[in-house]
């Protein structure tokens, strides 16, 4: 740690002033009383004792007030070495206030964040529990109703059979999706980057959702007629996960006979947004920041009788942002939402 100081006099000057005008004061009415007056001995007697002050008290209080500035600085140091590290030791008070006010303003940022951090941890932690402890329960269940004798019924024990697989194929779509979310936060999912008609894809995503779809009598269409292929260039495979994903979502939370319609538009000379709209049950203003987090549920009940693992948003969000793109959400409670998403336009 450096030790250079900064010099402020202003004290010492000011406090050698006042000894100075008191000694020569009572050096004036001695002289009066007891001597013959000089003005010549009163002027070298004030600048001795001012030059004198001056220096011992400037050296008396920078040193006291040193000492124990370098304490708070090799305290703090401790705590924020990257900080204050590089910084030279300061006898300036307003210097050291302001060093210290901005440590104690970053350390309250920093706590803050860190509660934040503890408080996503203990409710990721929960929320990967109820997920993996729900299909895990129901499997012992059955498998345990199994051994204890239901084996030998063939129509009980193809039945729970079935169930139990059920439960295994949950439990292995939360695993796959959660491996896929921790691929993409560290960059470890390599794109496969191709030119393809982002148009061609949304109605194959419709041909595949559409006997869900019909079982809530919802219509999935396009805003128009697309005469023309409207190629991108992106990972084709991760692109069709996106829009099934959203395309599930609105029929999940759609209202029976309604619609969920997209459109692909030209946002710029380099980019293209598609947008994903429904007239379903719309998400209240308070969940839409938390909508992207893993295990996220706008229904706080708890209920998972939407399906899903909870972390299709999630994976939707983190394959858009490593395409270098943009993902949206704008809703309406009880109108509606709208998922909105930008991709690279593909050039020859």
């Amino acid at each position: 740690m450096q030790t250079k100081f900064k010099k402020t006099y202003r004290f010492a000057i000011k406090s050698s002033l006042y000894i100075t005008l008191f000694s020569t004061g009572l050096a004036a009415i001695l002289l009066y009383f007891f001597l013959t007056f000089s003005w010549e001995f009163l002027i070298y007697f004030a600048v001795s004792v001012a030059a004198f002050s001056f220096f011992v008290i400037q050296y008396r209080v920078e040193h006291f007030i040193y000492r124990r500035v370098k304490k708070i600085y090799d305290d703090v140091s401790l705590l924020e070495s990257s900080t204050f590290r590089t910084q030279p030791v300061t006898t300036d008070m307003a210097t050291l206030m302001h060093e210290v006010k901005k440590f104690a303003s970053d350390k309250k940022v920093e706590i803050e964040m860190l509660k934040v951090r503890e408080e996503y941890r203990r409710e990721f932690l929960g929320n990967v529990s109820h997920e993996l402890k729900t299909p895990l329960f129901t499997v012992q269940g059955y498998l345990s109703t199994l051994l204890d004798g239901a084996m030998s019924d063939k129509t009980v024990r193809k039945k729970y059979l079935e169930r139990a697989e059920k439960g295994v194929e949950r439990l292995i779509h939360i695993v796959q999706d959660l491996d896929m979310i921790s691929k993409l936060e560290v960059g470890d999912l390599n794109l496969d980057l191709t030119d393809f008609d982002i148009v061609k894809l949304i109605q194959e995503v419709f041909d595949l959702l559409e006997i869900e779809a019909s079982k809530k009598d919802i219509l999935l269409l396009f805003d128009m007629r697309y005469n023309k292929p409207i190629m991108v260039r992106a990972d084709a495979e991760k692109i069709e996960q996106v829009v099934i994903n959203l395309v599930m979502n609105s029929i999940k939370y759609g209202k029976d006979k309604g619609s969920t319609e997209v459109s692909v538009e030209s946002l710029t000379d380099k980019k293209i947004i598609v947008r994903i709209n429904d007239n379903g049950v719309g998400i209240e203003k308070q969940h839409v920041p938390r909508l992207f987090e893993r295990f996220y549920r706008v229904d706080q009940s708890g209920s998972r009788d939407a399906g899903g693992s909870g972390l299709g948003l999630s994976i939707v969000k983190h394959i858009i942002e490593a395409h270098g793109e943009k993902i949206y959400v704008e809703s309406q409670y009880g109108k509606g939402s709208e998922f909105s998403f930008t991709l690279e336009k593909a050039f020859a």
